[in-house]
């Protein structure tokens, strides 16, 4: 269970498999999907994120069929999904849970993957960026939602919205934080504002040792929500 992974005391390192980003290029392009989420569990991972948009990211669906086969934590598949077969794919790949991003998706769409998510036994992680994406996304039954501070437009980065946003989510709610996440001061600030969990991606796939990468990351106690 992904959402299972995340409740725990401390904050959930979700550690990308990710070779490259329209905001930041190239990456790592010859990272091995298999081998380098071994080394995110041995780490201490909670949980995995394979990117499998080829594109963009360089993923694809044998990347998170290799991570599969190779670790016993759940995986997120990460990618655009819009359209009912992506999570039949997602699923027969072996992931634990898909991402749907709110912004990208009208709200009956949203609605019907979130449905065809849960009878497939997948857990969604609904991405929101602003408070109506939030709202919609509760009113809806997410329990996992994921606060980006990365507008998937511009790319630019801002601090600003999970510190905002973290806060509203209620408790109950797993809440990650996304994007921006460079060291401990960041995941510290995630953590202070209210996060479950991090997904931290560029940063992890850049180490040369990521192992120890996502290791130095763990061990952040969480910090209750008021709401």
């Amino acid at each position: 269970s992904f959402l299972g992974a995340l409740s725990r005391d401390d904050v959930g390192i979700i550690a990308e498999v990710k070779r490259r980003s329209p905001s930041k290029g190239a990456i790592r392009e010859e990272i091995s999907a298999d081998a380098q989420a071994a080394a995110f569990e041995r780490g201490g991972a909670a949980a995995i994120s394979v990117l499998t948009e080829p594109k963009h990211y360089g993923g694809s669906l044998s990347d998170l069929e290799s991570a599969r086969d190779r670790v016993h934590i759940p995986l997120l598949r990460k990618d655009f999904h819009c359209d009912p077969v992506h999570l039949y794919e997602a699923r027969a790949a072996g992931a634990a849970a898909a991402l749907l991003i709110a912004r990208a998706l009208a709200p009956v769409t949203l609605q019907l993957l979130m449905a065809l998510a849960d009878e497939l036994g997948l857990e969604p992680l609904v991405e929101v960026r602003t408070d109506a994406e939030l709202m919609l996304a509760l009113e809806l039954g997410a329990r996992v939602v994921g606060i980006n501070s990365r507008d998937l437009e511009s790319l630019e980065v801002d601090v600003a919205v999970p510190e905002r946003m973290l806060p509203l989510v209620p408790n109950g709610v797993i809440a990650i934080a996304e994007s921006g996440i460079e060291s401990m001061a960041d995941l510290r600030d995630r953590a202070r504002w209210g996060a479950d969990a991090v997904l931290v991606g560029s940063v992890l796939s850049a180490s040369d040792d990521p192992e120890c990468a996502v290791r130095a990351l763990t061990g952040v106690p969480r910090v209750p929500r008021a709401r």
